[in-house]
């Protein structure tokens, strides 16, 4: 099992504005000027938090997103309104450990999600774009436990205004 963080940040950090609002990022670019598609096809099992999904919610595709993927949503919800996502309701990490070894996961979005697993070092790889924006205040990507986590850097890539930083656990 391979688990993945593979998102956008602004310079100075932020997932979100304080208001969790991701017009900054829309203002910005599309996926289409990165390599979303090929990292995308390579994934089995995609996790994120109920705001994360909501902001799929609103997408006019929200029905085609993510469609070879099996869909993980953490929410307090028995059910959810699109189909192919399915409700989790328990820790990030234990629900994690019970997922196929066989697997490549994709953790999208939502520092709540996110920080149980860096606790736990089951991160692999963490795959940041970073948007040339500083909102000075917002959600921020990193919330773990304090602790020093290492990661090296395997690669630098360009992809129109975003500069995509690949780290790999140490």
């Amino acid at each position: 099992m391979s688990i993945y963080f593979y998102g956008c940040i602004t310079m100075d950090g932020y997932l979100a504005d304080k208001n969790h609002n991701l017009d900054w990022l829309y203002q910005t670019g599309t996926t289409e000027e990165t390599d979303y598609e090929n990292f995308y096809n390579n994934m089995d099992i995609t996790i994120m938090g109920k705001r994360t999904f909501h902001e799929l919610e609103k997408s006019e595709v929200s029905e085609e997103i993510y469609p070879t993927t099996k869909n993980y949503v953490f929410t307090h919800s028995g059910t959810l309104p699109l189909k192919g996502f399915i409700p989790v309701n328990c820790g990030a990490a234990e629900f994690v450990r019970q997922l196929d070894r066989d697997k490549n996961i994709w953790i999208i979005g939502g520092n709540t999600i996110l920080a149980p697993l860096l606790d736990e070092d089951l991160v692999d790889c963490m795959i940041l774009q970073i948007a040339p924006v500083l909102l000075g205040d917002g959600i921020p990507l990193f919330s773990q436990k304090e602790g020093r986590k290492r990661f090296a850097l395997k690669e630098v890539k360009k992809y129109g205004p975003f500069a995509e930083l690949v780290y790999v656990r140490a």
